[in-house]
């Protein structure tokens, strides 16, 4: 058996005794960005060979806060791709705001950004006062800076393009506050919104969605993977639901993708087909 052989043997061990001890299921992430990742951590950890870092994410809590951490995709930004959030503001939001009462869900939403960003775009629409965001990532440190909403100063001024290139409508210094040469977004963006810990993976649905959000995160899944999250994504939307994808993602080859009608395809923005009489 060659070195590259039994160090596949070695990731697959490695991979099901993180399933099996704690759920996280990173079996069906797309192998070549999975092993790049695993290769980074292996190197930090100075160990010479994947099977050791089994005893450790299985017996060393701290390890493994570390190790998720850094399998965890965490890039984003504040209106990033702004033409999305153009997009989503003029073709998405009018056909929300008829509604009495909406529900989003920003899946994987990292560090939350994103979601402090539809925040901003509802209170603009008018309508922020009816609606509940739902921000759901498997990292629970991720997820710790998302319910604080505090960011490097250092970022405004990218945020603040960003936002102007989506159609923001005031001045994006309304929405937070600096010092110490950090952002605090505003409470008032925060009193409608959610944060909590989900696997795309092993957990179920959420009900009744007018809103998907989940945005390059399947582009790190495997062909499987991906028709298994679609699917979630199909039941937990309501009647006419939409969907939105990351850029590089697309439904032309899911096995469930004909549940979705393209609306936006440039920006990959999906309403859920009318069910077959």
């Amino acid at each position: 058996m060659d070195a590259k052989e039994a160090e596949k043997i070695e990731i697959d061990l490695l991979l099901e005794a993180i399933y099996r001890r704690y759920g996280y299921d990173f079996r069906g992430y797309a192998r070549s960005s999975l092993i790049r990742r695993l290769h980074h951590i292996r190197q930090k950890a100075g160990a010479p060979h994947m099977a050791d870092l089994i005893p450790r994410v299985l017996r060393d809590e701290t390890f493994l806060r570390r190790f998720l951490l850094d399998m965890s995709v965490t890039v984003t930004e504040m209106f990033r791709d702004p033409e999305f959030f153009y997009e989503l503001r003029t073709k998405v939001i009018p056909v929300l705001k008829t509604y009495p009462f909406v529900k989003i869900w920003h899946a994987g939403c990292a560090t939350g950004e994103e979601v402090y960003s539809m925040a901003i775009l509802l209170q603009e629409e008018g309508f922020y006062d009816r609606v509940q965001i739902y921000g759901t990532d498997m990292n629970a440190e991720s997820l710790v800076t998302a319910q604080e909403g505090i960011y490097p100063q250092e970022n405004i001024r990218k945020f603040t393009a960003n936002y102007l290139k989506s159609g923001g409508r005031a001045s994006f210094s309304d929405y937070y506050h600096a010092k110490y040469g950090m952002a605090k977004m505003n409470e008032s963006l925060k009193k409608n919104i959610v944060f909590t810990q989900h696997n795309l993976v092993t957990d179920e649905a959420f009900g009744q969605m007018h809103l998907i959000l989940c945005r390059n995160v399947l582009i790190y899944f495997d062909r499987n993977l991906q028709d298994k999250v679609l699917g979630l994504f199909g039941r937990s939307l309501g009647h006419r639901g939409f969907l939105c994808l990351g850029s590089k993602e697309s439904l032309d080859f899911a096995d469930n993708g004909d549940q979705f009608e393209a609306l936006v395809p440039k920006w990959r923005i999906f309403r859920k087909q009318l069910p077959e009489l």
